[in-house]
């Protein structure tokens, strides 16, 4: 049993089938919507340079031919350990083992007004689909300067929009990656029209007018909330397995319960390599987590160990990160030409991430050497 529709939940149903695995297969996803890939929803999907078509991980037949059967709409409510069923609204799904593969949701601040009718997040397809009806002349608010924020906001200039992007950093993703890379991302952002209030705090938003801590003010058309995400972890906590921003898996997904794995967004993961547990919210991740847990859910050997890595499109800009992801105490930018550079990072005495933009021989070689945990120099 597979609870939820996103990219882990179908990387493990298909690692289980291609390890040999021969038990039944379900798939509860709440969407309506197959699994799809989501990267693109604030990239050339929201720009209308692709479709809805280009969105699924696979094609209808694959469920199919791989014996899996995959239900949408249909939203877990409780999951019960001693009849060891997972339960919808309105029917029971028996398990023998169940991977608990939620995800995460936008969080929505507190503050008065942020559940407006011109306000959203974007995390489904009909999220970036209501932001495509935006374009020239529409003023859009951008609060937060994640990489889902900083993606959007690109895209939305490059239809036209009129985007503002409220950050409570110094510069977009300065806590992140250094105020060197974050110079650089605030430079394509502003190169597209992005007008950046530094260190912009969001009070309220009432009607079209969103204030800020400071006194503030901005007007716009939407207001898009992107200030990162909450881990969908309460059918893990209602069963009573240890959570702490994420359910606690070791490297091969399996919980404190046996009978229990969870992988993706939802997880808090034991990193073979690493060491220790890291939290992710990476795409490419949650096929990484997937996919060991479906191997390990039929009876393979298989060990989360790699370091996690991720690619962010900010307009015609790809920035390629991999590393621990936790933190760093030092680092070291290396421009290069014609606008490429490397940014490196260490912590302990120890290499923990690597950024670059335009230098693929950086991304690869600061992986293995992550890998390796080669020593900060």
């Amino acid at each position: 049993m597979i609870v939820g529709g996103g990219p882990a939940g179908q990387a493990a149903a298909g690692a289980y089938r291609e390890a040999g695995g021969e038990g039944a297969v379900t798939i509860l996803a709440r969407e309506p919507d197959p699994p799809y890939e989501r990267p693109p929803l604030t990239k050339d999907f929201l720009r209308g340079e692709s479709g809805r078509h280009a969105l699924p991980l696979e094609e209808a037949g694959w469920y199919k031919e791989h014996a899996i059967d995959l239900r949408t709409d249909a939203e877990v409510a409780e999951i019960d350990l001693g009849a060891r069923e997972a339960r919808t609204a309105g029917e029971a799904f028996p398990f023998d083992r169940l991977l608990l593969a939620t995800g995460a949701d936008p969080i929505v601040p507190e503050v008065p007004g942020a559940d407006g009718p011109a306000v959203q997040t974007v995390r489904r397809i009909a999220d970036s689909e209501r932001l495509g009806e935006l374009g020239s002349g529409d003023a859009v608010l951008v609060v937060g300067s994640g990489f889902i924020g900083c993606e959007a906001a690109a895209s939305l200039a490059m239809r036209g929009a009129e985007v503002t992007m409220a950050t409570l950093e110094e510069a977009p993703q300065r806590q992140r990656l250094g105020a060197e890379v974050a110079a650089e991302i605030a430079g394509w952002l502003e190169g597209l029209g992005v007008e950046i209030l530094p260190e912009a705090e969001l009070a309220s938003i009432r009607s079209a007018r969103a204030k800020f801590a400071d006194g503030e003010e901005r007007v716009a058309d939407r207001v898009l909330l992107a200030l990162g995400v909450e881990r969908n972890e309460a059918l893990a906590a209602a069963v009573g397995l240890p959570v702490e921003d994420g359910v606690q898996v070791g490297p091969t997904m399996e919980s404190a319960d046996p009978r229990l794995l969870a992988a993706g967004d939802v997880a808090f993961a034991f990193n073979a390599t690493a060491g220790r547990r890291l939290r992710v919210e990476h795409w490419g991740e949650a096929l990484n987590m997937g996919e060991v847990a479906g191997k390990t859910m039929a009876g393979v050997e298989a060990a989360w160990d790699v370091a996690p890595g991720f690619w962010s499109e900010i307009g015609a800009h790809t920035l390629k990160y991999v590393g621990w992801g936790d933190g760093y105490d030092d680092s070291r930018f290396e421009a290069g030409e014609e606008g490429a550079f490397a940014c490196w990072y260490g912590r302990g005495g120890e290499l923990v991430g690597a950024v670059s933009h335009l230098d693929d021989a950086a991304y690869e070689r600061g992986r293995e050497l992550i890998e390796e945990r080669a020593p900060w120099s």
